[in-house]
């Protein structure tokens, strides 16, 4: 069962590190913007992992309206133009802000199948958290930026409220592969009652459709290191979900409800058929 549910995440998180188009986001206007950016992230550092010139130094990507934002240190003036070259080479990146320093004494990770291995896992895991942070009702509103190394998840940016500070916290945490949360978020309530109206407006003018909450709910369920999303049904009719299938406890239950509920478009959860496997 792990290897199917590993083989399923994999397919799932494929797509938001462009190895699949992103044409089911296409409806959903500004949404589908800062997914396609999540997945330019994802698939410059993917590329940069790959690059044997490139994979021994940490750069950090930050993909913002097409232009990609390269912070870090390099070794020379060569691999800091590669590395804005390989960029320029992902779809929709029409521009890089390359802030690459050049650092001659700096001692390059001596590369290796493991190291590459555990960077591509970390771009697909920071696209995995930044797109369950975009799909959350409570937090797609929020800027955070999301960095991933060896597992760990570091959040900066801003949050309205100690309450979505924690949520953020929680969806990333409650990531399959994730084994550590830095929650840096600083909290401002300044201007948070404009900015929960904007995303309210934005949601009822969204149209989102019912197959795309399906989508959502579904890998949602992939993605939790505490439900297992193969066991798990979901059918979505004019913004309610029906949740069938087994799970192991109540806690799951509730969890699966939980995660359903607060995904964005969701009017109500009918969780009646799906039964506890005691």
């Amino acid at each position: 069962m792990h290897q199917l549910k590993t083989l399923a995440l994999a397919t799932a998180t494929a797509s938001l590190i462009g190895l699949t188009p992103l044409a089911a986001y296409a409806e959903q206007g500004d949404l589908s913007s800062q997914l396609s950016e999540a997945r330019q992230e994802g698939s410059i550092w993917t590329a940069f992992a790959l690059n044997r010139h490139l994979n021994p130094f940490s750069i950090d990507v930050d993909v913002e309206n097409g232009s990609a934002i390269l912070t870090g240190s390099v070794e020379t003036e060569v691999e800091r133009e590669l590395a804005e070259q390989v960029a320029l080479g992902i779809e929709g990146v029409k521009k890089v802000d390359n802030q690459l320093q050049v650092d001659p004494k700096i001692e390059p990770k001596v590369s290796s199948e493991a190291s590459l291995a555990q960077r591509f896992d970390d771009a697909t895991l920071a696209a995995t958290v930044k797109s369950k942070l975009l799909w959350n009702s409570n937090t797609e509103g929020l800027d955070i930026k999301v960095r991933t190394e060896s597992g760990v998840v570091s959040l900066s940016g801003n949050a309205q409220t100690p309450a979505a500070k924690e949520l953020a916290g929680r969806l990333a945490a409650n990531t399959d592969g994730v084994r550590e949360v830095h929650n840096l978020l600083s909290v401002s309530s300044a201007d948070s009652t404009a900015v929960q109206a904007q995303n309210a407006a934005n949601d009822a003018g969204a149209a989102i459709s019912d197959a795309w909450i399906t989508s959502k709910v579904k890998s949602s369920f992939l993605y939790s290191r505490n439900l297992d999303g193969l066991n798990i049904s979901v059918a979505t009719k004019e913004g309610l979900v029906n949740l069938s299938g087994t799970v192991l406890s109540n806690a799951e239950k509730q969890l699966a409800i939980e995660t359903a509920r607060n995904i964005r478009g969701v009017r109500g959860v009918d969780a009646d058929a799906l039964r506890i496997n005691s």
